[in-house]
């Protein structure tokens, strides 16, 4: 490991295959969806290209006291600085807008949790109507004067606010689109916002067709049989995300970062490992750590979810792929955008090309010895934490009943 900082157990992985131009050849890898990344659209494109200068005005949050750190981290350009050369991350949005410019056309877009406005820059550069760009942070000030610097001032409305809070100048938006995942997908509930505006502002179209085949039924009336309601409803873009499990050998980094706190210059700090277990590590694992299968634990649809869906259990069955140790399991997600031309998304997989999410590592209490054909099951529940909903709870229920080990437990952890 770098040390950088519908649920069924019986689905199988399936290839995914990412092309990107600045590689000599393919990278074909194994993971839980089928998404492909195109990369033929230049991310430099000088139409999008943000100055800014010197002015002390314009420096984001220079005074900024605000209690609440989750928008207070987003102030500052080194998170979006991550965020925009996360190449996985930009180039897919980038391209899942520029490739199908005919969902965007004349279309009035919602950018939730804006940012920079990067996404609102490619939306209008397709031809949307209109994009309302919602960032509660102080980033909203500078995403309003790259907007202007770009020459989109009269296509793109930067509001500064909570969209719990803030009214829109449109009743109704045709297109949500936004960049809300968080580590294991969840951290940050970023989704709840994103579920609230779709509820309070994606447009329902509903309209009346005739029928003739409804006509010939006996006994409906002739005004009634010649009406059928047909309901077509806006685009939330991404509109599928999905989490997945696997199991790793990570003995060395286990001591490094867990045992360590076991005597530290001879004095017993352990408690303080009690602390470090109980909290995930985003981290890169190397694929060559991956010791079982990849299983798929939950598949959220974005535009029919609701809140409540984001608190589940699941069961998972990992079968050891070789004999080796399980320090511990690892989660990460798959976005994709279904209602696209042709299926586009990403993976944040250990086996697919990087990104600033990297993954999420639950290490284990115990050292599992299994041999190839051995499984681990069990089962992981994941919900918002009562006291702060940002942070995310894990319980993780485990066992396995292998030649050489026999092993059940409950651990907890918190996102935090």
């Amino acid at each position: 490991m770098d040390s950088t900082s519908t649920s069924n157990h019986d689905i199988k992985p399936s290839k995914i295959k990412f092309h990107y131009d600045d590689e000599e050849q393919d990278e074909t890898v194994t993971e839980s969806s089928n998404i492909e990344i195109d990369e033929d659209t230049s991310m430099s494109d000088p139409t999008t290209a943000a100055v800014v200068d010197d002015d002390d005005s314009m420096v984001v949050g220079g005074d900024k006291t605000s209690a609440d750190y989750y928008f207070d981290s987003y102030s500052h350009f080194g998170i979006h600085e991550e965020m925009l050369k996360d190449v996985v991350r930009t180039k897919t949005y980038q391209n899942v807008i520029y490739k199908n410019s005919f969902l965007f056309k004349d279309k009035v877009v919602l950018d939730v949790g804006a940012g920079t406005g990067i996404l609102s820059l490619f939306c209008a550069k397709v031809g949307a109507k209109h994009v309302y760009a919602i960032e509660c942070s102080s980033m909203a000030d500078m995403a309003q004067e790259i907007v202007k610097r770009n020459g989109f001032s009269d296509v793109i409305t930067v509001i500064k606010g909570k969209v719990e809070e803030i009214d829109l100048p449109v009743p109704q938006v045709d297109i949500i689109i936004s960049e809300w995942m968080g580590y294991f997908l969840l951290y940050e509930n970023m989704l709840d916002t994103v579920l609230y505006a779709r509820d309070k502002w994606l447009i329902l179209r509903v309209s009346w067709i005739s029928s003739a085949e409804l006509c010939q039924m006996p006994g409906l009336a002739s005004w009634i049989c010649s009406l059928v309601l047909e309901v077509k409803d806006g685009l939330v873009l991404p509109d599928k995300a999905s989490l997945c499990l696997t199991a790793i050998e990570d003995a060395d980094y286990k001591e490094d970062k867990i045992e360590f706190w076991n005597s530290v210059c001879g004095f017993d700090m352990s408690c303080i490992r009690k602390q470090a277990m109980m909290e995930p590590l985003v981290d890169t694992v190397d694929q060559n750590q991956i010791v079982t299968n990849c299983q798929l634990l939950k598949t959220m649809d974005i535009s029919k979810m609701t809140s409540g869906d984001a608190s589940f259990t699941a069961p998972f069955k990992l079968i050891a792929e070789r004999d080796d140790y399980i320090h511990a399991l690892v989660a990460y997600f798959d976005v994709s955008f279904t209602r696209c031309h042709k299926l586009m998304g990403f993976s944040t997989g250990p086996k697919s090309r990087g990104t600033h999410w990297k993954q999420t590592v639950l290490y284990l209490e115990d050292v599992i010895s299994v041999s190839q054909g051995e499984a681990v099951v069990g089962n992981i529940t994941v919900a918002p934490n009562k006291k702060n909903p940002r942070d995310v709870d894990i319980i993780l229920k485990y066992s396995a009943n292998g030649r050489h080990c026999r092993v059940s437990r409950t651990q907890y952890y918190r996102m935090r």
